[in-house]
């Protein structure tokens, strides 16, 4: 587990970044660590959120005719299409909007190292582009496997820590987010702002 805290670091020079600066905030951490369910209650509340992109791919190709199986076989179309999908959900959205967001762009770039695919250009410009005001990294609970989760517990915590590398790669602020209840996550993400 994950001690609570905030992490910051400057990315080394390197390519030219485009940042923007922005309001939102990244929901993010290992397959069933309860983003989504951090995010509801965040709506709940009267905040302004988004969808999880990869269940929303899964769910889009099943109308299509696809089997899960079908889907999850193809990981660089699945990986492809979920980026894709947040690349134009953040193009969306104002950046003066206080937003948060179940997975960001970085999330991306974890999956595509966790399943050994390579980084393509699409992939790099939108790193290059993505801002947030402050990443919240939630410690993995249980795992519960559903039609779109098939993740084992070693997957899940390879995930989780592909995700903080990344995000400690880029040059955004990080707030770890320690195991506990639901409403008791977004209140302590709300005294962190």
């Amino acid at each position: 587990m994950m001690v609570a805290g905030v992490h910051n670091e400057v990315r080394e020079a390197g390519a030219p970044t485009l940042r923007k600066p922005s309001n939102w905030y990244v929901i993010t951490g290992g397959p069933g660590s309860g983003k989504t369910t951090t995010v509801n209650l965040l709506s709940e509340q009267g905040y302004k959120t988004t969808i999880e992109h990869a269940r929303h791919y899964i769910d889009t190709q099943r109308i299509k005719g696809k089997t899960v199986e079908e889907v999850r076989r193809n990981r660089a179309a699945l990986q492809s299409g979920v980026l894709d999908m947040q690349i134009d959900q953040e193009d969306s959205l104002s950046p003066d909007d206080v937003v948060f967001l179940d997975r960001a762009i970085p999330d991306a770039q974890a999956y595509y190292r966790f399943l050994n695919l390579p980084e393509d250009d699409k992939l790099l410009d939108a790193l290059r582009t993505a801002s947030y005001k402050k990443v919240f990294i939630l410690d993995i609970l249980p795992l519960v496997n559903d039609y779109a989760r098939h993740e084992g517990e070693a997957a899940q915590r390879k995930i989780h820590e592909l995700l903080s590398e990344v995000y400690r790669s880029l040059d955004f602020p990080i707030v770890y987010v320690p195991v506990m209840s639901p409403q008791e996550r977004v209140d302590f993400i709300l005294r962190n702002l």
